[in-house]
């Protein structure tokens, strides 16, 4: 089949307005009698409340109202819940009268303006009992620990499975222990977190908010406030960027109880200090892990403990810990493997979703223990990754089912070739042979991301679309798009399925009012998922053009082509309509309008694989580390448009190289973070990328069985390989072990200190 639109790169379907300033975000909104809300976060990491006193603030000329946990619901919610029966741990509030973090939720306030509502969070008094803090996730599992919740701080165990690996270890040559940590870390969207809510004299409560699943937070809105979701409308009308971060509710019900509590909407636009402090942080890890190995490479056995700081409150706690004990299973053939995650709670941060959902964690200790058993075996790392990497026909070692389609090893070669490997370890060992003050290393890893959350969550994407007397369409999706152009990639699928040119398709996005249920944007499952439901959707409009067309054609609907907004009839390409006739003829003659939809379900969890590879140079007197060539090729099945698949792969390759050279947020004993501010945290500057970076991806083959066009994800996956790549080459070049990131200079110049001792 010869495809016209899909498969061309394409620019962003909103890029002109995003680049003219004329997109609309929700901080731009601005409704009638629109009032300004601010928060109280708290000072200390861990308190009762023992005394609030909101009688200046509300004495303030301009203030409106005053929430605290007293004249608010106390009912307890999770904030990543996604689906009406989704059974989660519920342990946070609105407001509580117990603060468990800095930055929880104290009070707020809805006042005429920004500045009067500020002013009057200063007004409120609060006294606290302070009660013991907990940062680590060391001092949580500890027998001793003070439980932050009732119950204890474990919030959970969860595991996987096969074979049985205690007793593969014993037929091993080699075993090998290790232990490696990874921080939290915040994620960096442009835009900070802003909800505009409007509770109307009717009992309709309006929430537009830049998040990533819409139907999920009209859900929490209701367990909160007790309304019918017929009395609840989210929309994201645009979204400045997420990576995870917009997934799962923050502000949004503060700014619903003001607007209750007013009459009027309310509008809350956090700082980039109350952003990072206040909304979610990527879960920080502890991960022990055991190998079992035989002389040639061989991996017989593994094993995985990893605690996951989950922060003050549940969240997303188990949704992370059960998604990475499945994602070890997925790319190696090894037959005896047991992983059990344990979330536990802290005085920090909430952690919830951020872009690898658990992978970059688990990822992060296991390619480091690859490298570390090539090192000991003397072998190549790539020669022990393609003999371990899985194949086509492997099986999923829990269920012995099939992967799928995985091509880590084509993967692993490409990337080989863009390196100019063989010269890149040459390059290694002159360094190795001639030690100066710089050190050249290289190293590598794989990354493995899933496509859906088949087996977990509902995996449903219901597309709609509506004909237009003129020929043009409208597209309802559930899926909301930020950044990744999964709507334009809809756009696409729409534009060649039907032969509707690209500019006569409209879209209305992520609103619960007009668009059908949808499980939310995350787990990379745009592609697989979502793609391949607008495909469908897509199929059954065409055929009900076909049939409108024929009979206006005077033919039959299986000969009918649709194409460049006409349909012919493929016998006699002369016998030709617009696609404008076809629709009058629809409604004047046959008195029918044309609106389908087709409610799609994932057929099966899919892999993505990727696999990195970093050259760096290291300057042994300050620690400093230059990446100067990077290489990242992608498994993705098919490539629906080559130009967002390019970015979004640049941008990965960016996240992930932070993660594992500079981005951290600390907590001090007390449980204050930092830091607070963009210019100290760590994101890399365009100097301090790659000064050579190759990208490429295998789709060619044969595609993913199930994929729209055999295609599968690219999303999520990027940033899973690349800190341990770059952390494996900094090692290779120092002949060091850094098992914790980010491997900043001081934390580089340890190692070597270690290593004279």
């Amino acid at each position: 089949m010869e495809l016209k639109i899909v498969g061309t790169g394409k620019p962003i379907q909103d890029a002109q307005l995003k680049v003219t300033g004329q997109k609309r975000y929700v901080a731009d909104m601005k409704l009638p009698g629109m009032l300004h809300g601010k928060i109280l976060f708290s000072p200390i990491a861990h308190g009762k409340i023992t005394r609030i006193d909101t009688s200046r603030a509300e004495a303030l000329p301009g203030v409106r109202a005053v929430a605290t946990y007293k004249n608010t619901p106390g009912t307890a919610y999770n904030s990543a819940k996604r689906y009406i029966e989704h059974s989660v741990i519920c342990n946070e509030k609105l407001f509580d009268d117990t603060v468990r973090f800095v930055g929880d939720r104290v009070a707020a306030v809805a006042a005429d303006t920004e500045e009067i509502a500020s002013q009057a969070i200063k007004l409120i008094e609060v006294d606290y009992e302070e009660l013991p803090v907990i940062t680590t996730i060391q001092q949580a599992i500890s027998p001793e620990a003070y439980s932050i919740h009732p119950g204890g701080n474990l919030a959970a165990r969860l595991g996987a499975s096969a074979g049985d690996p205690d007793a593969e270890m014993e037929k091993c040559d080699f075993v090998l222990d290790g232990v490696y940590e990874t921080p939290a870390i915040h994620h960096v969207a442009i835009e900070p977190h802003v909800a505009l809510a409007d509770w109307a004299a009717d009992g309709k409560l309006t929430v537009y908010s830049p998040n990533q699943n819409a139907f999920a937070f009209r859900i929490i809105l209701s367990d909160i406030f007790g309304l019918p979701y017929s009395k609840i409308r989210v929309a994201a009308p645009a979204i400045g960027g997420a990576f995870g971060g917009k997934l799962e509710v923050t502000i949004e019900p503060v700014a619903a109880v003001l607007s209750r509590m007013t009459g009027r909407p309310v509008k809350i636009i956090l700082t980039r200090r109350e952003t990072i402090m206040a909304t979610r942080v990527r879960h920080a890890s502890l991960n022990y892990i055991r190998t079992g190995f035989m002389k040639d490479g061989t991996i017989r056995a593994a094993t995985f403990k990893i605690y996951t700081n989950t922060g003050a409150y549940a969240s997303s706690a188990t949704n992370v810990a059960g998604a990475l004990t499945h994602k070890v299973f997925m790319g190696y053939r090894i037959d005896h493997m047991r992983i059990e995650a344990i979330p536990v709670y802290t005085n920090t941060a909430i952690a919830g979703a951020m872009r690898g959902y658990g992978s970059p964690q688990v990822y992060f200790g296991w390619e480091r223990q690859m490298n570390k058993i090539a090192r000991m075996l003397h072998m190549d790392p790539a020669e022990l990754q393609r003999k371990n990497m899985v194949d086509p026909d492997s099986l999923n070692p829990i269920s012995h089912k099939p992967l799928g389609n995985p091509r880590p090893k084509d993967c692993l070669e490409r990337a080989m070739e863009l390196m100019r490997y063989a010269d890149a370890a040459a390059e290694q060992e002159e360094s190795r042979q001639h030690p100066g003050r710089f050190a050249v290393g290289v190293g590598l890893a794989l990354g493995v991301h899933g496509n859906n959350c088949y087996g977990v969550h509902r995996d449903n994407s219901s597309p709609m679309i509506k004909m237009n007397e003129d020929g043009s369409c409208i597209l309802y999706t559930g899926s909301h798009d930020m950044g990744t152009d999964t709507v334009g990639m809809q756009m696409q699928i729409l534009s060649e399925t039907l032969g509707i040119s690209l500019d006569r398709i409209d879209v209305v996005t992520a609103d619960t009012d007009t668009c059908l249920w949808h499980i939310g944007d995350y787990s990379s499952r745009g592609a697989f998922v979502i793609g391949a439901a607008a495909k469908q959707s897509a199929e059954k409009m065409r055929r009900e053009l076909q049939v409108e067309a024929a009979k206006l054609l005077e033919s039959d609907p299986e000969s009918i082509v649709l194409g460049n907004d006409q349909a012919w009839v493929r016998e006699n390409p002369e016998k030709r309509a617009s696609l404008r006739d076809v629709m009058i003829y629809c409604q004047s003659v046959s008195l029918r309008e044309l609106c389908v939809y087709e409610t799609y379900q994932a057929p099966r969890g899919a892999t993505s694989y990727g696999v990195h590879i970093a050259k760096v140079r290291v300057d042994r007197e300050t620690g400093e580390v230059k990446v100067l060539d990077y290489a990242a090729v992608h498994d993705v099945g098919f490539i629906i448009n080559p130009l967002m698949l390019e970015g979004q792969l640049h941008g990965g390759i960016h996240m992930g190289l932070g993660y594992g050279l500079s981005e951290q947020i600390t907590f001090d004993d007390k449980g204050v973070p930092a830091p607070l501010v963009l210019k100290k945290y760590g994101v890399l500057r365009s100097t301090q990328m790659p000064e050579r970076l190759s990208v490429d991806f295998i789709a060619d083959k044969g595609g993913e069985p199930g994929g729209p066009y055999g295609a599968k994800a690219l999303g999520e996956c990027p940033v899973v390989p690349a800190a341990p790549a770059v952390v494996n080459a900094i090692c290779n070049a120092l002949d060091v072990e850094i098992d914790s990131i980010p491997a900043l200079s001081e934390r580089v110049l340890q190692a070597l200190k270690e290593k004279e001792r």
